[in-house]
């Protein structure tokens, strides 16, 4: 018996099929998210539309589409579609389907070749495929959860393009939810079936950006729920959390329970407790808010309440927005966790909110003060005669790169709006500054004198 199969997507799936089977797109039409890579002009609807076969990595968190992409590909280049998996299949398998690869290219046909969970192949079976799709005997579809720059030897990643696929989000996943209720010929249309309010959003925030996850549920709760009178079933939220195997936490996004929760977050911060501010994260990503918001929330912290009191903390929440978006959810909750923590911990000064918000004022309540002309840029011969520039001082001509000149306008002159902390990293931060405002009295002391 072969491993091989060779599905014929453009088929129906038969009735029994699970769910999630049935709604596999069959068209790009029909094929949810990941817009970077599907959306007008992008890289793959762009392969798909000019009929380009091209070999590559699908990399991404599990049922964000990659084996549908796949598929969609192969129909799109009208090639044969052989899909195996690394966990069942080895070297001889793949040589025996690249003898059939090399007979249908003498026909005409090409042949697409789609290796799930390809990095469970080990160095010696990733070798087999390298002349091969060198020479264009198969084209290669890989698809993996993992990180290809560490699963998938360099020879072969080198002919790959890496394509990454993100998680699905909550408006993606609601659209998936009305087709698979509304679709009469895959779905679950005709059947009666409803779903409230509270077991829809329920169904979608458990799926953490997994299609497959949330049509698997959902499938599981319309099995579930009892008959009405009129034949038709309604999935309740108690429904919907046994299906996925968790309870529903009383949260509002745009109600009191969101704002307490992120204000509690904030101050844990604030307070420089490590524990209260996990607790709270925690709360808030198990009832399904938005992790970007949370990082954007992290960000504002990150700048407003620690500052340059660490100036490395504002990376920490980049870093973890980064890794989110590569890893999605579950694993992404990980290094917004960590950088929580780091935020927890670090020395705390808002100096630099002060200071800022300060200038913001007097911006606002002064008007468009003039900018003193001895900083302005001559960039014209009239500029030049008008006096622009005149008497500016180069600080890279002085030692210490300081002069004694006034950069402010005229009515500001000595204002004071940043004004560092002892705490953190600013400490040296104020003790530079204050080197730095000493030297400039001592210079203008100087020229006063002469």
């Amino acid at each position: 018996m072969s491993l091989f199969r060779e599905p014929e997507p453009e088929r129906t799936p038969p009735a029994n099929a699970p769910l999630a089977e049935r709604l596999r797109p069959l068209a790009p039409e029909e094929f949810a998210g990941q817009e970077h890579l599907m959306g007008p002009g992008k890289p793959l609807r762009k392969l798909m539309e000019q009929e380009q076969p091209a070999s590559m990595i699908l990399w991404g968190p599990p049922g964000t589409g990659k084996t549908t992409l796949a598929r969609l590909l192969a129909r799109s280049w009208d090639a044969h579609f052989s899909e195996f998996s690394a966990v069942l299949s080895g070297v001889a398998e793949v040589r025996r389907e690249v003898a059939a690869a090399r007979d249908r290219l003498r026909d005409g046909r090409l042949t697409v070749l789609f290796v799930d969970e390809i990095h469970r192949f080990n160095k010696a079976q990733q070798d087999a495929f390298l002349p091969h799709v060198e020479s264009g005997v198969v084209t290669l579809l890989g698809a993996t959860t993992e990180n290809p720059s560490f699963e998938v030897i360099p020879a072969l990643l080198s002919r790959l393009r890496v394509m990454v696929l993100h998680p699905l989000g909550q408006a993606e996943l609601e659209n998936i939810l009305a087709r698979a209720l509304g679709d009469q010929e895959r779905g679950l249309g005709g059947l009666g079936i409803e779903v409230t309010p509270e077991a829809a959003e329920h169904l979608t925030n458990a799926a953490f950006g997994d299609a497959r996850r949330l049509l698997v549920a959902l499938e599981v709760a319309a099995q579930a729920a009892p008959l009405g009178q009129g034949g038709g079933k309604l999935i309740s939220l108690e429904l919907a959390e046994e299906a996925v195997g968790q309870k529903a936490l009383r949260y509002d996004k745009a109600g009191d329970e969101h704002y307490n929760l992120i204000s509690a977050l904030h101050k844990s911060l604030r307070g420089s407790d490590p524990d209260a501010a996990l607790y709270w994260l925690a709360r808030m990503l198990e009832a399904g808010e938005d992790p970007h918001y949370i990082l954007r929330r992290l960000s504002n912290f990150a700048c407003e309440d620690v500052g340059l009191a660490d100036p490395y903390a504002l990376n920490q929440v980049m870093a973890a927005l980064r890794a989110y978006d590569l890893m999605g959810l579950p694993e992404g909750d990980l290094p917004i966790a960590q950088a929580v923590v780091y935020l927890a911990m670090a020395p705390k000064t808002n100096a630099l909110y002060t200071a800022f918000s300060a200038a913001k004022a007097d911006a606002r309540e002064l008007g468009p003060l003039e900018v003193p002309i001895h900083i302005r840029n001559p960039s014209t011969r009239l500029m030049k005669d008008l006096g622009y520039g005149k008497d500016y001082q180069y600080p890279h001509d002085f030692e210490d790169a300081v002069v004694a000149q006034e950069f402010l306008p005229e009515r500001l002159r000595g204002r004071r709006y940043y004004r560092p902390t002892g705490r953190g990293r600013e400490k040296f931060l104020k003790e530079r500054l204050e080197k730095i405002r000493q030297a400039k009295a001592r210079l203008a002391s100087q020229k006063e004198r002469s």
